[in-house]
């Protein structure tokens, strides 16, 4: 990035490191767990800023009043995806995502996202990225065993909302992501052309495969239907975490998922737990206590205050197995830190 954007990016981290200095030294700095992220205090994007960022990615996005944010979805709906042999629907982890938001001071906004690559397609992104005066916050698999093999880029960048989004979309305009050159669904029998005939039933979604109350009920979360799969996403309400001068919260990032496809009896989980440092592994050791698989253990952001990790995982079973072993991971979080890991010295 130029170096006006440089010095921009650091004094919004000097910032984002002095609102958190001031939290830690107030009266409530002693006790052990994180204070919660004070509400209402982002600037909200402007319907025009709404607007704008549908327009530029030529996609109508979802804008998240309660966390000042506005996404869009960028699903690979061009692959097919096999893991050990077995298909499975994008719906499950193979979707990326954009999201903008305001910074605190309301004078910067920032971009970040979760972009879905072919091997092949991972340079020549972080080429028209940096072109587009973008920066890479991180490069990783989220699984194993998959067919193609897919790795997962974070692109991000300070500025204007209307502006991010057309540098975005310029970054996107030669590659598979931008939604415009995405395949089209195809419209259903009865709605085509000279066609009157009942449409015939489609295929099961996440409703009809899984018992919804009961992993509901492990999970203490409701999660959300995606056509065959169903998803839990569980933001860090006792985190205030700063980057760049943003409040990072569910809908920009900072969140812990689970995802289930298949059916209730025989399910594939994927997802990802978002830990502060000394929650990781009694994290690794909750889900390994589980029979669940991890994947990956790694940063999605830079210049974070306090320091984000993410741990993904995967599993195969019954869905209410998997739900419980999720929960358990859920359960690992916000706890305060041992003056020492076990083992370890310093």
């Amino acid at each position: 990035m130029p170096s006006s954007a440089i010095s921009r990016r650091e004094a919004l981290r000097a910032a984002a490191l002095l609102g958190t200095t001031a939290l830690l030294s107030s009266p409530a700095a002693g006790a052990p767990h994180h204070l919660p992220p004070p509400a209402g205090q982002t600037p909200a994007l402007s319907p025009a800023d709404q607007a704008a960022i549908d327009a530029a990615l030529g996609k109508k996005g979802s804008y998240k009043e309660a966390e000042a944010t506005h996404l869009v979805a960028l699903p690979r709906n061009d692959l097919k995806v096999t893991i050990r042999g077995e298909a499975v629907p994008i719906s499950f982890g193979f979707g990326g995502w954009v999201a903008i938001k305001r910074t605190l001071d309301g004078k910067s906004a920032m971009l970040m996202s979760d972009t879905v690559l072919l091997q092949e397609e991972v340079n020549p992104l972080i080429s028209a990225a940096l072109a587009n005066g973008l920066e890479i916050g991180a490069i990783h698999n989220h699984f194993f065993y998959e067919e193609p093999r897919v790795f997962y880029m974070h692109i991000m960048g300070m500025g204007a909302p209307a502006e991010l989004a057309r540098k975005f979309a310029a970054t996107l305009k030669d590659s598979k992501l931008l939604p415009a050159n995405q395949p089209q669904p195809s419209a259903p029998p009865a709605a085509q052309a000279g066609n009157s005939a009942t449409p015939a039933a489609g295929p099961p979604t996440g409703k009809e495969l899984f018992d919804l109350p009961a992993l509901d009920a492990i999970v203490h979360y409701p999660g959300v239907v995606n056509g065959p799969t169903y998803k839990y996403t569980v933001g860090r309400a006792d985190v205030q975490s700063l980057m760049m001068g943003t409040e990072m919260t569910a809908a920009i990032g900072l969140n812990s998922w689970a995802a289930f496809a298949g059916t209730q009896a025989a399910a594939h989980v994927a997802g990802d737990i978002a830990m502060l440092e000394h929650e990781v592994n009694p994290v690794i050791k909750t889900l390994r206590a589980h029979q669940l698989e991890v994947v990956a253990v790694h940063n999605h952001m830079l210049g974070d205050t306090p320091r984000m990790m993410f741990l993904h995982y995967y599993g195969r079973g019954p869905a209410a197995e998997l739900a419980r072993g999720f929960r358990a991971a859920l359960d690992q979080l916000g706890h305060p830190a041992a003056s020492a890991m076990p083992g370890m010295k310093h």
